[in-house]
């Protein structure tokens, strides 16, 4: 197949069609889409909960990040030999 033959479109027939498909198959998904399990509805309440709670900073404090000075470290016995 030739260049001259080959169709282009510009973005926006592009974002309409895309657009069109997509209401489409929402349309088509609705109609199908079946409960969710009770388990798979517990896990998702489960899920949103989770949500909700304020999860612990994993960025440790300032007051953890003492930096030891190498010589103090030392045990005496050491210093001593």
């Amino acid at each position: 197949m030739g260049a001259e033959h080959r169709l282009q479109l510009d973005s926006s027939h592009c974002r309409a069609i895309c657009d069109e498909i997509g209401e489409r198959l929402r349309m088509v998904l609705d109609h199908e889409a079946a409960p969710l399990p009770p388990r798979l509805q517990l896990l998702m309440a489960r899920l949103i909960e989770q949500d909700l709670i304020q999860a612990p900073s994993i960025v440790p404090a300032i007051d953890d990040m003492v930096w030891a000075d190498p010589a103090k470290s030392e045990p005496d016995s050491i210093l001593a030999a």
